[in-house]
């Protein structure tokens, strides 16, 4: 095959047949295989064909929506740590991983311990999120992790509050497709829509780059509104 045959054939991927990002990267893998790795053969254009890395925005729920589906999770345990992730902004991992002295009541802190990057943050306690955790502290006397799995695990495993979430949703009714992550995504932007600084959003969510908190922007009801009354009164003035 000559380099342009290999640069058409990508064209047709993407052009003509509209494959995903993934799919057209895994041809491009093999094809690198075949001549690098076993013909021993350097072929520079199959740097240049890399397709570009798709963007796409989350999923967000409305505040109704996240509360309509707590309220469905019948196991305090579940209930209580996808409460907690959503109201704390955590990610799945840091939720499941919580101990009971991370609960910083007079400052009204939970402290995040070795959070992606191995780093440590403090997040912001909701006063009724604190009321919740001493109900089911005194219910369930959690130690040390507040929220520990079945049969004498030491925390509940994500794959049975990703199932949880996923039976929840389905009986919800919800036509959006969220996952647990996706409280994380609604919490960055409920407090975005609220007019919660962007940089202080930054600190709270442990993004390491601004660029990703910026996402948010994009999806926030406020952003849009104020978008249309702006093309509104531009028309208006035509």
């Amino acid at each position: 095959m000559s380099e342009e045959e290999i640069r058409q054939f990508f064209l047709h991927l993407i052009n003509e047949r509209n494959l995903a990002g993934g799919t057209v990267s895994a041809h491009l893998t093999g094809i690198k295989f075949l001549y690098e790795k076993t013909l021993k053969r350097e072929w520079p254009i199959l740097d240049f064909v890399r397709p570009k890395k798709e963007t796409k925005l989350p999923v967000v729920l409305s505040t109704r929506e996240v509360r309509y589906l707590l309220s469905k999770v019948i196991k305090p345990t579940q209930r209580m740590a996808l409460t907690t992730i959503y109201s704390c902004g955590l990610r799945l991992s840091e939720g499941t991983h919580l101990t009971v002295d991370a609960i910083d009541s007079d400052r009204m802190l939970i402290h995040i311990r070795g959070g992606k990057g191995r780093k440590d943050r403090y997040v912001p306690l909701p006063r009724r999120t604190l009321e919740f955790l001493r109900d089911y502290w005194l219910t369930k006397r959690p130690q040390p992790f507040l929220f520990p799995g079945p049969h004498g695990q030491p925390v509940i495993p994500d794959a049975t509050l990703q199932r949880t979430f996923r039976v929840i949703v389905r009986e919800s009714g919800i036509s959006k497709s969220p996952t647990i992550h996706t409280l994380r995504h609604s919490y960055a932007t409920h407090l975005l829509e609220s007019g919660v600084n962007l940089r202080l959003i930054q600190e709270i969510l442990g993004h390491t780059s601004p660029r990703t908190t910026a996402l948010y922007t994009h999806l926030t009801r406020k952003s849009v509104e104020t978008a249309k009354e702006t093309i509104d009164q531009l028309m208006a003035d035509l």
